[in-house]
């Protein structure tokens, strides 16, 4: 069970994700972040112009497990109590995506924004979203009617230590969510995918 045949080969198809207890987790609070998009035409507004200077937008998120109750939880960034977004962010131009989700990370949920007193582990890129234009509307694909995409999302699996001190600003709040409620669509289109894109992973829950 769990393996198939490709290419005359056996190859494991159930990948293990060790996750640890959301009690093992330090969680403080930091000077807030300056929010440039109010409103989301500033948002389309700010869009365009990166658009116009730089072209297709690269964005990286990372998606963090805990264990609550026996269940695994993702961890979600509220904003102004009023949607949701996983932690990451635009990259720089020439940047790499493992550099520049390790830079917003630390620049996130680190005390120190160079991100030294903290070693993030990046690993596999789970699935893609792509938005065609400067709405809000964003595609697990990249449509065929689309020549030149606006802004792509990667969604990379970041392994937390058994023991880590987030540093959130005062701006944002940091949720646990169980991922048997995410599903729901609650939090977005991008973050309602994420149970699915786990699916392809047993989880282990490691005790203190």
């Amino acid at each position: 069970m769990g393996e198939e045949v490709i290419n005359g080969n056996l190859e494991s198809t159930n990948r293990v994700v060790d996750i640890y207890p959301l009690s093992n987790y330090v969680f403080e609070s930091k000077q807030p972040l300056i929010d440039r998009d109010e409103t989301l035409a500033e948002r389309a507004q700010r869009m365009r112009a990166n658009y116009a200077s730089c072209g297709l937008r690269t964005r990286v998120e990372a998606v963090l497990l805990v264990e609550l109750l026996k269940h695994p939880h993702l961890l979600l960034l509220q904003v102004k109590n009023s949607f949701f977004k996983l932690p990451g962010g635009r990259l720089r131009p020439g940047e790499s995506e493992i550099n520049g989700l390790k830079r917003k990370l630390s620049s996130k949920l680190s005390i120190n924004e160079d991100g030294f007193d903290t070693e993030w582990e990046v690993g596999e890129c789970l699935g893609k979203w792509w938005r065609p234009d400067f709405e809000t509307l964003m595609y697990p694909y990249l449509p065929t009617r689309v020549r030149k995409p606006k802004e792509c999302t990667k969604l990379f699996l970041v392994n937390l230590p058994i023991t880590q001190k987030f540093s959130v600003p005062k701006n944002l709040k940091m949720l646990a969510v169980p991922l048997f409620q995410i599903h729901e669509n609650t939090y977005g289109p991008v973050i309602a995918g994420v149970p699915q894109l786990l699916s392809r992973f047993s989880i282990n829950f490691i005790e203190n």
